[in-house]
């Protein structure tokens, strides 16, 4: 089943509305969000006692409702691996500071991951099919495939499908000593040839539908996943045969986007199945864009979506080749870690 993107929406370390003319750049080991103006989606009372995550994820899924054209979806279908972490340390802290004494239950309430579809669906007034996939660094992909299987079982619907996850100075404190982030500029980045990466954030939602209208942007052709391959041999052929189930050659693939985060073990994975499979193809990444987290591949969507509604790839996101002009297929190939790999097929409407 393929589906049609409608309307696409991001928070990220990237202004959404200058993007991709303008590039913001960071120096350090983290990306935080450029937050909007929430209170274009929010009611300001609501907004204080939002978590970060809730607030991301309203503002992408409203404005790629907006785009789309739509008030309403049909269901609404998300993916988070970490789910609301400022909300849960809120909770976790004042449970041993207060001796599990006298806590208040919002921080409890929205510390669960399943909260940030919930208030969509409670700003919306949507009471359709709610559902929240937490696979870790496949998340965004079975929520993507989860939407596919519902405009198979009915083409008149708009799925409202996407992903959020944040990171507080505790998880990146955390997370910081097993080596996985390093101090460096985004400019840089997928340059410097060490071990390690910067830590990012951010939310993308997009409204999908089975049949191509007025404000389609690009067509969601395939998404498919891989757990533990084991070799770049292994990866190599999957890619291969994923091609061929949707009637490609490599050669057909205009352009290829990585997940590659500046992490020199993490970069030589994509390497060496680029120089088996995709020799003469452009290569671009996305994560010195957005930073890197579990599911950074919606940023990688978004990007790719706007891409081929515009015809063009931004510069500063091109690894080798040049930026193709009139794309007309782009291969999201994604790996966390070297365990979960996904690919995501878009192509020109």
């Amino acid at each position: 089943m393929k589906a049609f993107i409608q309307g696409a929406g991001c928070v990220s370390a990237q202004d959404s509305n200058v993007f991709p003319g303008e590039v913001r750049n960071y120096e350090g080991d983290r990306l935080p969000v450029a937050d909007p103006d929430y209170k274009q989606w929010i009611d300001i009372k609501q907004i204080r006692r939002m978590g970060r995550a809730i607030k991301m994820g309203v503002a992408a899924s409203h404005m790629s409702l907006e785009n789309a054209g739509i008030k309403n979806p049909d269901a609404i279908i998300m993916g988070t691996a970490y789910g609301c972490l400022a909300d849960t340390g809120v909770f976790l802290q004042k449970l041993v500071s207060q001796q599990e004494d006298m806590l208040t239950p919002t921080a409890f309430i929205q510390s669960t991951h399943n909260t940030v579809a919930g208030q969509i669906a409670l700003l919306l007034g949507c009471h359709a099919y709610n559902n929240t996939f937490v696979h870790g660094a496949f998340s965004l992909e079975n929520a993507l495939q989860d939407s596919l299987l519902l405009l198979a079982e009915d083409p008149s619907r708009n799925i409202l499908a996407g992903a959020t996850d944040e990171i507080t100075d505790f998880s990146h404190t955390v997370l910081r000593r097993f080596g996985l982030y390093k101090n460096a500029h985004t400019s840089g980045l997928l340059r410097s040839q060490s071990q390690g990466t910067m830590a990012g954030e951010g939310a993308a939602f997009f409204v999908l539908s089975a049949g191509k209208g007025e404000h389609s942007i690009a067509q969601l052709t395939a998404v498919e996943m891989l757990y533990r391959p084991a070799s770049e041999e292994e990866t190599t052929e999957h890619i291969r045969i994923f091609l061929q189930r949707n009637g490609l050659q490599p050669a057909d693939v205009s352009l290829l986007l990585t997940g590659r985060n500046g992490d020199t073990a993490n970069d030589r994975y994509y390497e060496t199945v680029e120089q088996s499979l995709f020799n003469d193809t452009p290569v671009a990444a996305f994560k010195h864009f957005c930073g890197e987290y579990p599911t950074a591949a919606a940023f990688g969507v978004w990007l790719a979506a706007g891409s081929l509604q515009r015809g063009s790839i931004p510069e500063e996101a091109m690894v080798k080749g040049l930026p193709p002009v009139q794309p007309e297929r782009i291969l999201i190939w994604n790996h966390h870690h070297a365990k979960h790999h996904s690919l995501i097929l878009l192509e020109k409407c």
